[in-house]
């Protein structure tokens, strides 16, 4: 039997409290209005800081898109470009991605939190 640590436990739970409290489609409808507005592409930490700018989480983290992300690729509504770039956040080499089809021109009042 393996032994369960101290707050381990509650650690899985606010982590599936957290998962739980995001609203997965508004963000996905986020980061696919921010994908329109660029068809060459961003990263993820492009993308958060898009998000930033337009008021839809509290800080640029990239966080905020990169877990939507990974799921809008399994979807089939977002492609990883087969390039790469330097990150100007970080210096990093990293993915660049871009709308799989033109969507038609959203309105960011679809958007809003």
């Amino acid at each position: 039997m393996t032994k369960v640590l101290p707050g381990q436990i509650v650690t899985y739970e606010t982590r599936r409290e957290s998962i739980d409290s995001v609203d997965k489609e508004k963000r996905y409808k986020q980061i696919e209005y921010i994908l329109s507005r660029f068809p060459e592409g961003l990263t993820a930490k492009e993308i958060s800081v898009q998000m930033k700018k337009l008021g839809y989480p509290p800080t640029d983290e990239r966080n905020f898109s990169s877990p939507r992300l990974c799921e809008l690729m399994k979807i089939g509504r977002v492609e990883a470009l087969n390039e790469k770039k330097i990150c100007e956040y970080t210096g990093k080499s990293v993915s660049v991605f871009k709308l799989i089809s033109e969507l038609k021109q959203m309105e960011m009042r679809d958007f809003l939190i």
